[in-house]
């Protein structure tokens, strides 16, 4: 039987989505695992970090302790990865030892070689395209405070990074409204959006983030300059009409809430009054990924007895809508993940 990968949000089909978020809430109101998922005690996660990390690292080892199963934390320096070996061997060998592997990198080419040659379940922990652990638990974190996602409007303000393209990912399918504002050279990559569009999404790309917050039900930013990112001023330059503060948010729906994966810089992308505020849901976002993780370990460990049909890959039941972009946009850049 094939592994089941999780490396991205469009590589699953909404039902799954759905199975994995609801599973999640489940272990957090009830602070265990259903014991009918059928998972294998003493399983083992490789964590290989190629990236610096505070919540990705604590909270998936901490949600495979949780499960029951223990974790090996890895780097390139740790391995002969470092000095020389393939991936593709890496990956045998480590298939061989462990049962699932969570990576944390920079090209999403490391991690498509690493899962196309690994025997055991790949997790995406973040790569300079996706972040899609994060988004499955902002997600998470929306539905707990304001109700199903579907239909909802969700503002992106910023640089569109890897994070925000793991939003358009969850728009599609789950079905909610996205509206990004960012400036021309930190916009959306055309292919992620003609993907969107042919998908019947709902997404309108722009430069005003006053227009883009407003009537939005949650407003999320990210850094200006992720690891990796050159130029810093230049970036904080082009960035700085687009920090979320509270003109941004009074645009935004009464009741509005604001996400940020952190770590945030208060006073750049966003303002202390917004992020330590009553509207912010940062902190319960955080918690979320360990509650999301430790269903994504879940399902992607689960040896299918009694029960863990409801984590079984299923038919998408897409919410036809429409894609448009502002006539304000200029081309937008490709490559900035």
């Amino acid at each position: 039987m094939a592994p089941k990968h999780f490396l991205d949000i469009d590589a699953l089909d909404r039902k799954t989505l759905r199975a994995i978020i609801d599973l999640a809430a489940t272990i957090k109101r009830k602070g265990r695992v259903p014991k009918s998922l059928g998972l294998r005690a003493g399983a083992v996660l490789a964590m290989i970090f190629e990236k610096p990390s505070t919540r990705t690292r604590v909270s998936f080892e901490v949600a495979m302790h949780q499960l029951g199963g223990q974790t090996v934390v890895l780097s390139p320096q740790d391995m002969q990865l470092g000095r020389g070996e393939t991936l593709a061997d890496t990956a045998r060998v480590l298939s061989r030892y462990i049962d699932a592997i969570m990576l944390r990198t920079g090209p999403h080419t490391t991690l498509i070689e690493l899962a196309a040659n690994a025997s055991v379940p790949v997790i995406n922990g973040l790569t300079c395209q996706s972040h899609p652990c994060q988004v499955m638990a902002d997600v998470m974190t929306f539905e707990e405070l304001k109700g199903p996602i579907e239909g909802r409007t969700i503002a992106w303000i910023g640089d569109a990074n890897n994070v925000a393209t793991s939003w358009v990912h969850a728009a599609v399918r789950f079905g909610s409204k996205l509206r990004i504002a960012s400036p021309r050279e930190f916009a959306p990559a055309p292919e992620l959006l003609a993907w969107a569009e042919g998908e019947g999404a709902d997404i309108e790309v722009g430069e005003d983030p006053l227009q883009a917050a407003r009537g939005a039900d949650c407003v999320v930013t990210d850094v200006w300059v992720s690891m990796g990112d050159g130029d810093e001023k230049k970036r904080s330059a082009a960035l700085r009409p687009f920090q979320v503060d509270g003109a941004v948010m009074a645009q935004a729906a009464k009741g509005a809430i604001f996400m940020h994966c952190l770590p945030a810089h208060r006073g750049d992308e966003v303002t202390a009054a917004v992020i330590d505020g009553p509207q912010s849901a940062v902190w319960d976002e955080a918690e979320n990924r360990l509650h999301v993780q430790k269903a994504i370990l879940a399902w992607c460990l689960a040896t299918g007895r009694r029960g863990a049909g409801s984590l079984a890959t299923g038919s998408l039941g897409r919410k036809r809508g429409r894609a448009k972009r502002r006539s304000g946009r200029a081309n937008a850049r490709g490559g900035k993940r």
